[in-house]
């Protein structure tokens, strides 16, 4: 599996996004849920994906989280961060969810579309004790159980194109693509030529078809 970014940085990513989720809900008493779908909204969820350097360990995430409000249209006034002894559990969803983010390289709203903010929160306890790859498998088993349909199905659909009319497009066999779509075949072990056929007739990315999860 390819990763988001270098992981040099992914401990600082960790607590950057740990400590802005903690801190807009403490701090600042924003819903974490309304938080989040104001950064995914804004140019720092990309930058924060692609492990850009400035973002991910150039700031703090007291520093991102005032960034992303004033991107928004939000401008707060500066208060005084408050530590506390004990981290709570919006501290631990930003640390795992940075994880599991730079460990799958989903788009954090694609991840929260399948696996909302509260039902990850609802996660916390018992995996806040637990080692990060079973909460990386939980993670997976939510999001593969709540994403019914494969991104060539998603795509596919997105056109208005048949799977036979695909078939005919791309010179690959119905059965293969139905075979795809209902992953009774893995699409990421298929053949280089097949994905490359497939993304041209579908316009997008060879990466866009592969399922990361």
């Amino acid at each position: 599996m390819m990763n988001a970014y270098d992981k040099i940085y992914l401990e600082s990513s960790r607590k950057s996004l740990a400590r802005m989720c903690d801190f807009v809900v403490y701090d600042l008493k924003y819903d974490l849920e309304d938080f989040f779908d104001m950064f995914i909204a804004s140019s720092y969820a990309k930058r924060f994906e692609h492990g850009e350097s400035t973002i991910v360990a150039g700031q703090s995430g007291v520093e991102l989280a005032y960034d992303i409000l004033d991107e928004n249209g939000k401008s707060s006034l500066r208060v005084e961060p408050q530590y506390t002894v004990n981290r709570s559990k919006e501290y631990w969803l930003g640390w795992a969810l940075a994880y599991y983010q730079w460990y799958t390289s989903l788009s954090f709203a694609e991840i929260i579309k399948y696996v909302p903010i509260k039902k990850i929160l609802k996660l916390y306890s018992p995996y806040h004790e637990m080692d990060i790859r079973h909460f990386v498998d939980q993670m997976n088993e939510l999001y593969v159980g709540a994403k019914k349909e494969t991104n060539l199905k998603i795509r596919r659909k997105r056109l208005g194109i048949s799977q036979s009319k695909l078939a005919e497009l791309t010179g690959i066999p119905v059965r293969t693509i139905q075979q795809y779509e209902q992953r009774q075949k893995n699409i990421n072990k298929a053949q280089v030529e097949y994905l490359v056929v497939l993304a041209r007739v579908l316009y997008c990315r060879v990466e866009d078809l592969v399922e990361k999860v």
